[in-house]
C-alpha cells in the first residue's frame, strides 16, 4: 500500500512511477511529485520503482487565466 496525497491506495509491485502516474491519468508533462520527502526529476520517473509504504505528493500543474 502506498500513500498518494493523504489517501492509502493499493499499488501493484514492481510498478514504475512513471507506471502508475500513466495508469492513473496524470500528464507526465503536467505533474511534479514528491516521495517520502524527495523530489523526484522526471527523467527518472521510469527507474524510480514504488514500494510498499511510499508516501507520495503529487502536485498536478492547471493552466488558466
Amino acid at each position: 500500500m502506498i500513500c498518494v496525497n493523504g489517501e492509502n491506495l493499493e499499488c501493484r509491485t514492481e510498478i514504475t512511477l512513471k507506471e502508475f502516474l500513466t495508469d492513473r491519468g496524470f500528464i507526465i508533462a503536467r505533474v511534479a511529485v514528491e516521495r517520502n520527502g524527495e523530489i523526484i526529476p522526471k527523467a527518472v520517473y521510469d527507474k524510480t520503482i514504488l514500494k510498499d509504504g511510499d508516501k507520495l505528493e503529487i502536485v498536478n500543474f492547471v493552466g488558466g487565466g
